[in-house]
């Protein structure tokens, strides 16, 4: 029997069929996260959740936008089964359990900006590819719309939830801000949860450090518009901030895993906390292990982005490439490596896709 046949004979024509029908979820729900990002960016989501069922026409007059392009996009919200449609009347609606899932006032809830993500990753496949064939990595000047759809996404999974889950969670947080401390966010971004956190405590100290000017120029604005006079935002590198024992409480929210040098960074965290001092990480809910990373319900999702932009960005400055999807046994050892002898590992129930990291310098 030749190993042709005996190829065709081993094959399991039903466990194909099975997955044909696996990949045709995957282009209909790649297909559907493109229309969700739309209607987010376009407000549509919005909208609809405030109208009783609707024509196409007055839909898109309430979002003042053009109908022909409202009513191909809600061609795909009805066959994508998120948006309802009768008939009968030429009616579309969106339902109030969608809508929550899916609308600005849902957040920390809101998936539809989530969806962004995948039209900002598609828009550098051409460079990617290139570093795939060559090595090397994709800058952060590629990713056209990073700052807003990262500013937005740290709205959800740590600016709403702040004060009252992410503090509350590490006993004695909430009381040294309170009363008085300084405070440094690495990788501060467009800088809104550090401006939360200077706003409410306000007999605290704040800075913020970020590598990018784009980033830091609106974190300004953003602290301008608030009032808030304790915070002020540098334009800094990290791996070489010295800043020996300067600071009380350090936080990195979703900022560690793609420096080009994680290791000295979180080296450098460490000589820059006091020595009753502590370090609030979030960062993705990845194990370091690929087997077990398949019980996280969005591990598809994370690896691409780690692949897609954090390892990416990393190499591209010759980093180590360390990548999203690192997870907690390597954090956790890192951490130890850079100096810290205490560190505690939170989930909260608002982020299934981050982990919440307060680590010591003492045990």
């Amino acid at each position: 029997m030749s190993q042709e046949t005996t190829d065709r004979a081993l094959f399991d024509q039903q466990k194909s069929d099975a997955f044909g029908e696996k990949l045709m979820g995957v282009l209909n729900g790649a297909a559907l996260a493109l229309m969700t990002s739309l209607g987010h960016r376009t407000g549509l989501f919005d909208v609809m959740a405030t109208l009783k069922p609707s024509d196409s026409q007055t839909i898109a007059d309430q979002a003042g936008l053009n109908e022909r392009y409202v009513r191909e996009w809600l061609g795909a919200m009805v066959t994508g089964d998120i948006v309802e449609y009768d008939p009968n009347t030429g009616f579309y609606h969106l339902p109030a359990e969608h809508a929550a899932l899916l609308t600005r006032q849902a957040r920390p809830n809101n998936m539809a900006a989530t969806a962004q993500w995948i039209p900002l990753l598609g828009s550098v496949e051409d460079e990617l590819l290139a570093c795939f064939e060559q090595g090397g990595g994709v800058p952060y000047s590629s990713y056209r719309r990073f700052h807003a759809v990262m500013a937005e996404e740290s709205d959800q999974t740590v600016v709403c939830v702040l004060l009252d889950q992410i503090l509350p969670a590490f006993p004695g947080l909430v009381a040294g801000l309170e009363q008085g401390i300084d405070v440094l966010d690495v990788g501060c971004g467009s800088g809104r949860a550090l401006a939360l956190m200077a706003s409410h405590f306000p007999n605290s100290r704040f800075v913020g450090y970020d590598l990018s000017p784009e980033a830091v120029e609106a974190a300004r604005a953003g602290a301008r518009e608030r009032g808030v006079s304790n915070l002020t935002f540098a334009v800094r590198d990290l791996a070489t901030l010295d800043a020996a024992g300067k600071f009380d409480l350090v936080t990195a929210f979703d900022a560690i895993h793609d420096q080009a040098q994680p290791a000295a960074v979180l080296a450098a965290i460490a000589r820059a906390l006091r020595p009753s001092g502590s370090f609030l990480m979030q960062d993705i809910a990845g194990t370091s292990h690929v087997h077990h990373d398949r019980e996280h319900a969005m591990s598809p999702f994370l690896y691409t982005i780690s692949c897609m932009h954090c390892m990416s960005v990393s190499l591209s400055n010759e980093g180590a490439g360390l990548g999203a999807m690192w997870g907690s046994e390597t954090a956790e050892r890192m951490l130890g490596e850079a100096g810290f002898g205490q560190v505690e590992l939170r989930s909260l129930p608002h982020d299934i896709m981050n982990h919440y990291y307060l680590a010591r310098l003492s045990a």
